[in-house]
């Protein structure tokens, strides 16, 4: 009799387990469309996400939440606000952002920014159901530099026809052998000017 009690609590203890590993909020974020799939037991959800830009990384692979903070400023960036924190890898974190105007490219320092809205949500369902985060997919291309940024990069690799790109002896001083010579002596005229 003992041994059937036993084994019933077993039974019950196994089955409540895998109830609780079925209601942890599954978290999707893919690096190619820039967008989050969140599965909960209180919905479905799909939003836009900005993940780390050129020069930077978000870490692919499968993490649990670390920790949880409901506001949180960013030491090495400036204090930097990160409402609804979800921790997840060192100082990788999930968050909320004011820049929403980002949001669905590339232009954090590597976290995974959301609007604030949602993720108050996801805080509010990671806080009550526990998540597993799965990070895929690389950066679009497109984004790879900021557009202003391609442009200027652009730009130098234009000749430089119209002005020099050094100053040296001009013209007038043809006697001149060397830039060295004539950086010893700039304003001496080799004319006796």
């Amino acid at each position: 009799m003992r041994c059937f009690k036993a084994l019933v609590l077993v039974l019950a203890a196994m089955i409540a387990s895998i109830g609780a590993a079925q209601a942890t909020v599954q978290i999707h974020i893919d690096l190619s469309t820039q967008r989050m799939q969140v599965e909960a037991s209180k919905g479905s959800y799909s939003w836009p996400v900005s993940t780390a830009r050129a020069g930077y990384v978000t870490p692919r692979g499968t993490y649990s939440p670390t920790t949880l903070q409901k506001m949180h400023y960013s030491r090495k960036y400036h204090m930097s606000p990160m409402p609804h924190s979800i921790f997840f890898n060192g100082g990788y974190a999930i968050h909320g952002t004011n820049a929403t105007g980002a949001l669905g490219r590339p232009a954090s320092h590597g976290c995974v920014r959301i609007s604030p809205a949602n993720a108050a949500t996801l805080y509010k369902l990671v806080q009550e159901e526990g998540a597993q985060i799965s990070i895929t997919g690389s950066s679009p291309t497109r984004y790879a530099a900021h557009k202003t940024h391609r442009t200027n990069v652009a730009s130098l690799h234009r000749p430089h026809r119209s002005h020099a790109l050094a100053y040296g002896p001009g013209q007038r001083y043809r006697s001149v052998t060397s830039v060295k010579t004539w950086q010893t002596a700039p304003l001496t005229s080799p004319f006796g000017n």
